[in-house]
């Protein structure tokens, strides 16, 4: 038993009573259709029962803070080992979190340039040293005669605690005064400090007036200073206010400028001790541009400042008062007017001017300045809290700028200016992974250095190559978190796990391939294979076909979607799964079936173009788009792909159509937008976040069996309305559980038992409301049927059963109406946002866009889905997607590939043109593979 992992009696989600045996220490694969069961099983099941035992073994005190564990529905498992799954998951929008940091290599990165960087003067350039008392006292001297200064010896900087002990301990030293976060306090007081907080602490030494005859009482005290503050002195200039700091370690030999010894925390942007203080850190700003809020075609009474366009408003009447006061005409264009008044409507102007505010409802007068359009902007945007409105008025007159004081690098000027090699840590984060890796290894340093940075550099290069290894490449240490896909996302963690170096694990993988081109899959396959050499059992959830030809071990469930899987339809070597007649897998390996459409040439003379495109890594590109085609973008992983289409193309058609939000940067112009009437983005994202959410009510077929409901004879003679039928407001539901149909109860240690309502029997609504029948079914009973059910029982209702046929025709018959949205795949989750575009009344002039729209599909599914996407095309509709599978891109209309290679190396066009003419591009990867898969052999 010790070589196998055994299942029994798995019942998990759809699966049917599942007995399987799994070897151990294996690089096994799940494969079968969207819906089949292959996530219940690995992670809902094996995972959460792995996961289970492994926090039933921690004590009783410390699970209560971890959470608890649902006991999955399965009769045994045997074999198992604690379980980590690497799932397909976001990695969230916190502007802070970038690759760096999440790999830990920026931790490292701080460690190294805190230990042997060597600091330059942010003035001048000079390399900063350390400064002796003398020098110290010299510099102090240089101050205006008569200055009064205070001496303070650092003794807590930006630390958490009372300090109630070192207070009596100044006091006992015979000090009299300490500052404290900037407030001057006796010692002889009680001081009381907040030990939640971080505080600042200086001891008050000496407190002198700036002379010649005080030079030997200054020198004593700065002496004295510098002991107790280990080589640290503050001045502090009472007249001025301001705090001079010197260190005997590290200062300005020409302008005299001083900084804290090197610490890792002062390359931290989310440290206030690193980060600049303009931005706190994130390297940009919000402002007001002032071409967003103007057109300076109109005079001020046609509306020239949008957001004072209405001539009733309170603010209009003050640019009245103005126009009065500056002697300008109200009817004049915005353009025509002199400078000086373009800059007191934009900035204000401090003056005695008379308003005289009057409408229906009030009569008054008062006298002052005007703020200027852009300041009122600023100011009501940071005094907003609902985020809607600052979302709706203000941010569509704003744009994210770079910091002007850090220059997009987040870090104060002393932290910038510190170097390693000749490079500054932002220098390295800006490289990418394969140039950072090139640098570590090649760096020449001192020997005393050497000695110093053996370890960190270890682990920086042993990181940078684990990222290397699942083909990441391309990617910068200063790539932001929220930029990265899934698939990126999951790579990172599995980089991140084989340098952790387990052993006896169980590792569980949803579609790692995903975003990844044929040509690095080699890469994640050899890692995939490493996990497995160190004595880890790998699963993997996945449906790339090199994959599963390296696989040791392949199951295959099905045979169907929903309620018609949930099986093991086969399982074995892929020698055993080719030759397996009931696995639908082994039809398309084995190339009995084959995804090809049945479509006639687009031909297109309109086009959409995009010029000038230069985000991330793209290098100035000009981009046609065919309008009525089905395009695919193309390319090796970090070719600029979602950079060309999810940040510049997405943004800028969303901008110049509905004219909302920030406008966007990264390209020069876009031709031709307004040959399209919307542009929508379906991802693969949940439609709901609550189990309230179901396809019916997504799809608004909901809305339509209401009203069949509350038409019916009995509803009306009790005065039912739809909403009666609603389970999400009171009146209908059942109130006991709030139409939720399950009710929690909390267990102490142990988790959180969900049991059916016992007013409602898990039905959601009270029983006068399921009292009502339509065709001698309740409401309840309608949201339980299938799509495929539910196509017959409304086959006389032409708007429910055009919606019902979409669905059907999508490949979703096996779902139930009232399937909440947290059970639906991803995939399932995509299809459904298809099945409702389909349904709406097309204009033949939408845009669509889908990233990677194969992720979690079956060869069965990719085939359906094309078969989707033609319709949406075949309407007059313009379809694009970011894809890698081979089977979509054969049945585009129009490529365009990105290369030639990732990162800094690709961002250029390879080729453009038909799948026909990308084989025939010499230059293009994806050529190769697709020539390869279309005609089975390498191009000549």
């Amino acid at each position: 038993m010790a070589d196998r992992i055994v299942i029994k009696g798995a019942r998990e989600h759809n699966l049917k009573n599942v007995d399987i045996t799994l070897p151990r220490d294996k690089l096994i694969v799940i494969t079968g259709v969207s819906g089949s069961g292959k996530s219940s099983l690995a992670f809902d099941t094996i995972y959460a029962e792995g996961q289970r035992r492994y926090m039933e073994s921690i004590s009783a005190y410390a699970r209560q803070f971890l959470g608890q564990m649902q006991k999955p529905d399965v009769d045994t498992i045997e074999g198992l080992s604690p379980a980590i799954a690497i799932e397909q998951k976001s990695a969230g929008s916190n502007p802070r979190s970038t690759v760096g940091t999440i790999t830990e290599i920026y931790d490292y990165l701080r460690l190294l340039w805190a230990r042997i960087g060597v600091p330059y003067c942010p003035n001048d350039g000079t390399e900063i040293k350390s400064q002796s008392v003398q020098q110290i006292t010299d510099r102090i001297m240089d101050m205006e005669e008569g200055s009064r200064i205070m001496v303070l010896a650092p003794v807590v900087s930006g630390r958490k605690g009372e300090y109630a002990r070192m207070f009596e301990n100044v006091k006992k030293e015979g000090f009299l005064r300490v500052r404290v976060d900037g407030e001057i306090k006796s010692v002889e007081d009680k001081i009381t400090l907040d030990k939640n907080k971080k505080h600042n602490v200086e001891i008050v030494v000496d407190r002198i007036v700036v002379s010649k005859k005080e030079r030997k009482r200054l020198t004593q005290s700065v002496e004295l200073a510098v002991k107790i503050g280990e080589g640290v002195v503050i001045i502090n200039n009472t007249g001025k206010k301001e705090d001079i700091m010197f260190s005997e370690k590290l200062s300005c030999p020409r302008c005299g400028f001083s900084m804290d010894r090197l610490e890792p925390r002062m390359f931290s942007f989310n440290n206030p001790f690193g980060a600049c203080p303009e931005c706190t850190g994130i390297g940009s700003r919000i402002e007001v541009d002032a071409k967003l809020a103007l057109n300076e075609d109109l005079s001020l009474n046609e509306g020239a400042i949008k957001p004072w366009h209405n001539q009733d408003s309170y603010y209009f009447h003050m640019v009245k008062g103005l126009s009065e006061y500056m002697k300008f005409s109200l009817d004049t264009p915005y353009k025509k007017l002199p400078d000086k008044v373009k800059n007191a409507l934009l900035y204000g102007i401090d003056a005695k001017i008379m308003y005289h505010y009057k409408n229906y409802a009030t009569d008054w007068k008062h006298t002052g300045g005007f703020e200027g359009v852009i300041a009122w902007i600023e100011r009501r945007y940071k005094e907003t809290d609902t985020e809607r409105v600052r979302d709706d008025i203000f941010e569509r007159y704003m744009v994210e700028r770079e910091c002007s004081v850090c220059h997009g690098h987040r870090l104060k000027p002393e932290s910038l200016n510190v170097r390693v090699a000749g490079k500054t840590i932002i220098d390295a984060t800006h490289m990418s992974v394969e140039k950072c890796h090139e640098f570590f290894d090649t760096i020449q340093l001192s020997k005393k250095d050497e000695m110093i940075s053996v370890q960190i550099l270890k682990e920086i290069k042993g990181r940078l190559n684990f990222l290397l290894n699942v083909g990441l490449s391309y990617l910068t240490l200063e790539r932001k978190a929220g930029t990265l896909s899934g698939g990126e996302f999951q790579r990172i963690h599995l980089a991140t796990q084989i340098g952790v170096g387990l052993v006896g694990v169980l590792y569980i993988l949803d579609e790692p391939s995903i975003g990844l081109h044929q040509r690095d899959n080699e890469k994640l396959l050899n890692t995939l294979k490493e996990l497995r050499d160190l004595g880890n059992t790998v699963i993997v959830v996945e449906h790339d076909e090199d994959t599963m030809m390296n696989a040791d071990h392949i199951v295959d469930m099905g045979p169907g979607p929903g309620v018609h899987g949930g099986e093991v339809v086969c399982q074995g070597t892929l020698k055993e799964i080719l030759k397996c007649k009931a696995s639908p897998t082994a039809k398309y390996l084995n190339n009995k079936t084959r995804i090809t459409l049945d479509k006639k040439p687009r031909p297109s003379d309109k086009w959409i173009e995009i010029k000038g495109v230069d985000t991330n890594n793209l290098k100035n590109i000009d981009v046609k788009f065919p309008l009525g085609n089905f395009i695919a973008i193309t390319g090796v992983s970090g070719s600029g792909k979602s950079s060309l289409i999810a940040e510049t193309l997405y943004p800028a058609l969303m901008y110049e159509i509905y004219r909302g939000g920030f406008k966007p940067t990264g390209y020069k112009e876009i031709k031709n937008w307004q040959l399209i009437d919307k542009v929508i983005q379906i991802d693969q994202s949940p439609i709901g976040r609550t189990p309230r959410s179901n396809p019916a009510t997504y799809t608004g077929l909901f809305g339509e069996i209401r009203e069949l409901f509350a038409g019916t004879r009995e509803a009306k003679m009790r005065g039912y309305e739809p909403g009666r039928f609603s389970f999400n407001v009171k009146g209908g539901r059942c109130e006991a559980c709030a139409g939720d149909g399950i009710m929690k109860i909390e267990m102490h240690f142990l988790p959180d038992v969900y049991v059916p309502c016992e007013e409602c029997d898990g039905k959601r609504y009270n029983r006068e409301t399921l009292e009502i029948l339509y065709k001698d079914r309740n409401i309840s009973q309608i949201l339980d049927m299938r799509v495929e059910e539910a196509l017959k029982f409304f086959d006389n209702i032409p708007d429910a059963k055009r919606v019902l046929e979409t669905l059907n025709e999508v490949g979703l018959g096996y779902i139930a109406l009232g399937q909440s949205a947290p059970t639906l795949s991803g995939g399932e989750a995509q299809r459904i946002k298809l099945a409702t575009e389909l349904c709406k009344r097309s204009t033949g002039r939408t845009f669509y866009i889908l990233d990677e729209p194969t992720t979690g599909l079956h060869f069965a599914d990719i085939e359906k889905l094309l078969m989707v996407l033609n319709r949406l095309v075949e309407m007059g509709n313009t379809v694009v997607v970011i894809e890698h599978n081979l089977d979509v891109i054969k049945n585009s209309d129009y490529i365009i590939d990105l290369g030639p290679e990732g990162g800094d190396r690709g961002g250029e066009i390879v080729a453009m043109g038909s799948p026909a003419e990308i084989m025939k591009a010499k230059c293009s990867y994806t050529g190769e593979f697709l020539h390869r898969h279309v005609h089975g052999k390498h191009r000549d």
